[in-house]
């Protein structure tokens, strides 16, 4: 099973692609869609990144979609906009036929590191482990993987869960 993860936001969304066989884990691809800045109406960086993701949808064929949901900002306008960004990124992957899961940030953590109170350095740390990388380019990019490998595992419980019943 292929699985993409997505990381949204308005300026800059991350993207990664894992393959799934069993236990195993394989990097695929991952990298950034971005929008441009402030300077750009909303519409038109909303409209880049539904592109951008179609784009990547019909690169990398995944079997399903994983997404982090919203967390609330300080700043009203901010919170906003991330959630625009969610909705068009949604929009893109449902039109696409995908199945879609959503994780808290707190979730992808504990699946990622075994701690919901894990930096952005230790997630990027594991992320490069599990997947047997180098290197991942950004927090996006390594956000988005672990969305996915979060996904894989969710995915492996619900199966095994499903041979008990």
């Amino acid at each position: 099973m292929r699985i993409l993860g997505i990381d949204p936001a308005l300026r800059v969304s991350g993207f990664g692609v894992i393959e799934v066989q069993g236990q195993r884990l394989q990097y695929i691809a991952s990298g950034t869609i971005e929008t441009g800045g402030s300077e750009i109406p909303v519409p038109q960086r909303l409209a880049t990144l539904y592109a951008g993701i179609r784009e990547v949808v019909e690169t990398y064929q995944p079997d399903a979609a994983a997404m982090e949901q919203v967390f609330l900002n300080v700043n009203p306008k901010s919170t906003l906009l991330l959630g625009q960004a969610r909705g068009v990124a949604i929009a893109s992957l449902v039109n696409d036929g995908l199945a879609m899961v959503e994780f808290s940030p707190l979730e992808v953590k504990k699946a990622i590191v075994g701690s919901g109170r894990a930096n952005k350095q230790q997630v990027q740390e594991m992320v490069k482990r599990l997947l047997k990388l180098s290197k991942i380019t950004g927090t996006d990019a390594s956000d988005a993987l672990a969305v996915a490998i979060c996904a894989a595992h969710h995915r492996e419980l619900s199966e095994r869960l499903q041979q008990f019943h």
